[in-house]
């Protein structure tokens, strides 16, 4: 792929964002990394990027004959900014469109959903990325590092719910195959780590590997909402909490094999991801919104 057919990456300096300009980068591909602030990443070519900007939509555009999209982050109706600028980067050329999506959200669900529903209509070649919840979502700076941290607690509303967690490094695996391969998948994907896991036994493996005693303290549907809510629209908040219950009636509760037969391995454990990623020395204090969802960047 030569510099006049670049793939943008969308949120290039985010959890899956910069994994995937990493693969598209090592294997000979001419990446677009798009951001808020144009961040430079090495062997890309940074841009700025804006979903709520229309002005630096076409900028990043430029070139570019593939795209991945990852959502803006808290919003519960990307579509009403997704769907002008995938119009336009169809009429700028852009044949090929990969989103991020989320396991828990169908085509013509909410939020995402409706970009899910659209996308085929819009692009020749296209494929939307379905991942279960993320591993990070345990590491760095997230809510539930910090409370992991803190209180030596996961927070959910779950209950005894399962849930195929991912590793981000496997999502942004598929991504880059979604992008490049011959032929695009021209579907949605739901991927899964290789076990399910309930919060009890994900707080029982974290403890484990750092050495430091976690437990999962089971919230109400309320109390969970209301946690969110002080950080993030109530919208938004009830969203989440919503999925928590889902988790607990078990909807989450399922692994496929999508990583695996799109990559030729199999997808991480999360045992090996808490040996890699997560120590109490390595859990921060400045977290924002994006971990608060399946799908965070």
């Amino acid at each position: 792929m030569n510099a006049a057919n670049a793939t943008l990456v969308i949120g290039a300096t985010g959890t899956t964002g910069r994994r995937v300009t990493a693969g598209l980068i090592a294997a000979g591909h001419h990446a677009k990394a798009a951001g808020r602030t144009a961040t430079p990443v090495t062997g890309a070519e940074a841009v700025r990027f804006d979903w709520n900007e229309p002005a630096t939509w076409d900028a990043a555009l430029e070139g570019v004959d593939r795209t991945y999209l990852v959502p803006p982050i808290g919003s519960s109706d990307p579509a009403s900014v997704m769907l002008p600028f995938l119009r336009r980067a169809r009429a700028s050329g852009v044949r090929r469109a990969v989103l991020l999506s989320s396991s828990a959200i169908p085509a013509g669900g909410p939020a995402v959903g409706q970009v899910h529903q659209a996308l085929p209509g819009l692009f020749e070649q296209w494929a939307v990325l379905r991942p279960s919840w993320f591993m990070q979502n345990f590491a760095a700076s997230t809510p539930h590092a910090r409370s992991i941290r803190d209180e030596g607690a996961i927070m959910s509303a779950s209950g005894e719910g399962r849930v195929g967690f991912i590793d981000a490094e496997d999502i942004a695996a598929v991504a880059v195959r979604a992008l490049t391969d011959t032929r695009a998948p021209d579907t949605d994907l739901v991927l899964t780590g290789p076990q399910t896991l309930s919060y009890g036994e994900v707080a029982a493996i974290i403890g484990e590997a750092t050495g430091r005693p976690v437990v999962h303290r089971q919230l109400t549907f309320e109390q969970l909402r209301d946690r969110w809510a002080a950080e993030i629209p109530m919208e938004f908040a009830t969203m989440l909490a919503d999925m928590d219950r889902a988790i607990a009636e078990g909807a989450e509760d399922r692994t496929t094999d999508t990583v695996e037969r799109l990559t030729g391995r199999p997808p991480g454990t999360f045992r090996a991801f808490v040996e890699r990623e997560v120590s109490f020395d390595r859990l921060g204090d400045t977290a924002g919104p994006a971990a608060l969802r399946p799908a965070a960047r």
